[in-house]
């Protein structure tokens, strides 16, 4: 292409490349002082002209950017943030973990600000005060200090951080509700677009948007059971909605609010939640029905050879990758194996001089069944990526 001059017009925003500025700069400059002036890229004139084409090209990319900054679909950070406030609507803050922990010691011993610690060396926090009961146990909830997807098995918070008299122990019989990072624009453009269907599209949208906006809700899974029978899922004519994150009670007022006349709610089990909400305007009550997801943690094991740039640290990073995609599917959504491919290969800065070549992956919810099959995942499920724990979760095997 030949240089022209940026415009706008029904397609949006139009520039032209840097090639074509220098090549548009060097022509001009040799009109004004002829055709035989040296303009090789050893040039110091050259060099010159090259700066001035590449701030032109900058300042046409930062236009670009701000021209995208106009619409949600394509704002970015703050500019973003901005446009949504017309929606009412803030970007969620990183979230935290949180686990229930079990406190063993004296009877009626004050723990004051007690920190403990998992076998990853991350550190929870109890709640500023904790009294051990009358049997020399108390179950209370601590949160992690580190934001974002932190996970802990059962029986990985062990350490006593800030030992005190009379505590003797701690333990997390069950796992950790893994906490989210700060939201991301595609999420929050994601939720926009949900929050557009409270007024305007089917009370199941309502209620998928409604329970989006409640505050700390971080993955959601809707299951609507409009038949005469028990589907598998739910009874008849009923909603089974998962939602990680947010109050019991934060989450039930929304179900109530958006569910639809006559709709009954489910959740029963270990997973199960149930609420009694009032009515505003009746003052009736009634209970609230729902699921918290069940986490399946992952175990995977990924061969791969070695090739040229491969360093020692690309296989922590891959490990990462992995675990941070198995962390980012929804509640509900299966994982396909060839995804696990994917989220390695996102590793290399450039897919076209791989460092590494994969050639074999196994995942499965078994340490000791590991296939090249996709995971099914149930819609109250969702898989859960680890790092570091034994056994270990995510296992790559590196070759020359």
């Amino acid at each position: 292409m030949a240089y022209f001059d940026p415009y706008i017009d029904s397609t949006g925003f139009h520039y032209p490349t840097y090639s074509d500025i220098l090549e548009y700069l060097t022509i001009n400059y040799k009109n004004i002082y002829g055709q035989d002036v040296y303009l090789g890229n050893d040039a110091a004139d050259h060099q010159w002209i090259s700066i001035f084409a590449l701030m032109f090209y900058n300042s046409m990319g930062t236009l670009q950017l701000e021209y995208a900054n106009r619409s949600p679909l394509t704002a970015v950070g703050v500019a973003l943030d901005t446009l949504l406030k017309d929606n009412g609507m803030t970007r969620k803050p990183a979230t935290y973990s949180t686990c229930l922990l079990v406190i063993t010691g004296n009877a009626g011993t004050v723990i004051t600000n007690g920190f403990v610690t998992d076998v990853n060396g991350n550190v929870w926090a109890l709640p500023t005060i904790t009294v051990i009961g009358d049997e020399g146990t108390v179950s209370i909830s601590a949160t992690c200090q580190t934001s974002g997807a932190v996970t802990a098995l059962p029986g990985t918070i062990t350490s006593i951080t800030t030992p005190q008299y009379g505590w003797i122990s701690v333990n997390n019989e069950v796992a950790a509700i893994v906490g989210l990072p700060y939201e991301t624009d595609a999420q929050f453009r994601a939720r926009q677009s949900l929050s557009t269907r409270l007024a305007s599209h089917t009370m199941l949208a309502g209620t998928f948007a409604g329970i989006a906006a409640v505050e700390n809700v971080t993955r959601y899974n809707v299951h609507e059971n409009s038949t005469s029978y028990f589907d598998g899922k739910s009874p008849p004519h009923s909603i089974a909605a998962v939602v990680e994150g947010g109050t019991d009670l934060d989450v039930a007022t929304a179900i109530f609010a958006n569910r639809g006349i006559g709709c009954d709610t489910y959740g029963v089990g270990e997973y199960g939640v149930t609420v009694t909400v009032i009515d505003p305007d009746t003052l009736a009550s009634m209970d609230i029905s729902f699921f918290r997801p069940n986490y399946l943690p992952i175990y995977v094991e990924m061969y791969v050879t070695k090739l040229i740039g491969y360093t020692d640290a690309i296989t922590g990073q891959i490990k990462q990758a992995l675990a941070d995609y198995l962390n980012s599917l929804q509640i509900g959504q299966n994982l396909t194996i060839s995804a696990l491919y994917g989220a390695a290969l996102a590793v290399m800065p450039n897919i076209h001089e791989p460092m590494f070549s994969i050639t074999l992956v196994g995942a499965g919810t078994d340490p000791m069944a590991l296939s090249g099959n996709d995971i099914i995942v149930d819609f109250n499920e969702v898989t859960q990526g680890i790092l570091g724990d034994s056994p270990e979760h995510i296992i790559l095997v590196v070759t020359v």
